[in-house]
């Protein structure tokens, strides 16, 4: 397994003899407006170049859409990739929106779906506080996002939380899979008057009280104007806890290989 931070939660993947791209987030540096009402919404999006050309993220198996907020599906996305690249979303809603953007090998994400020899699993999660969804307008806005979990007999079991806080799905699947590598979306981003709709650094020291054996891989950072938890924040609260060695932090553009 060869797991690349792209940019964001933007992931390279080599699994199981596939590749996969995981929510593209392709636009050039400052290319749209900050999200309004959040953390930070005068910064332009993205807040980073990308560490490497478009071109060499294209030739994938597959891409994979856990939802399509701006900054894991975008237009500079939408247009580098090619029209019959074959698509996953979390559901038929998502595909619908894809296939109308001209895409015309989307496939919907059963709760497991196989892909050559590769188990895909979609796990469940709340993409903001109980707050923010009893909010119509909000709840609308925040969606649905999903996780994954992959299967293959020469691999390691991978989970990528996606964007989701700490609700008792993920910890429901944290248990329920057992995974030895997890990515977490940890940049906390804030929307304002209702806090985190991501995890944060306190997630991560759970998730690896809850899964001591497991390599937690944190993601998701410092890319969009309402992630506020830096790397070296991150990094300064692992140590502190002694669990340096089981959270890597990879820089854009770098990759770790399990």
């Amino acid at each position: 397994m060869k797991l690349t931070q792209i940019r964001n939660a933007t992931l390279l993947l080599e699994y199981g003899g596939k590749k996969f791209l995981i929510d593209p987030m392709l636009a050039d540096k400052a290319a749209w407006p900050g999200f309004p009402n959040t953390a930070r919404s005068h910064l332009r999006n993205p807040l980073v170049a990308l560490p490497m050309a478009v071109d060499a993220l294209l030739d994938v198996d597959a891409v994979i859409v856990t939802h399509t907020h701006q900054d894991h599906w975008d237009e500079a996305a939408q247009q580098a990739i090619g029209k019959d690249t074959l698509i996953f979303t979390q559901h038929a809603d998502d595909a619908a929106l894809i296939r109308a953007q001209g895409f015309n090998q989307v496939r919907v994400l059963d709760d497991s779906s196989e892909f050559a020899a590769i188990t895909i699993v979609k796990t469940d999660g709340q993409h903001g506080s109980d707050d923010a969804y009893a909010n119509p307008q909000l709840a609308a806005l925040l969606g649905d996002a999903c996780g994954l979990v992959f299967q293959h007999r020469d691999e390691k079991t991978l989970y990528i939380a996606g964007d989701t806080i700490w609700v008792p799905p993920y910890v429901d699947s944290l248990t329920r899979w057992q995974p030895e590598i997890v990515v977490l979306n940890t940049g906390f981003a804030q929307i304002d008057g209702f806090g985190a709709i991501i995890m944060g650094k306190e997630d991560v020291l759970r998730t690896h009280q809850l899964l001591p054996q497991a390599t937690i891989v944190a993601s998701h950072m410092e890319a969009v104007n309402h992630c506020i938890l830096s790397r070296q924040e991150l990094r300064e609260y692992v140590e502190q806890h002694g669990i340096q060695n089981s959270v890597l932090i990879p820089a854009d553009g770098e990759s770790c290989i399990f």
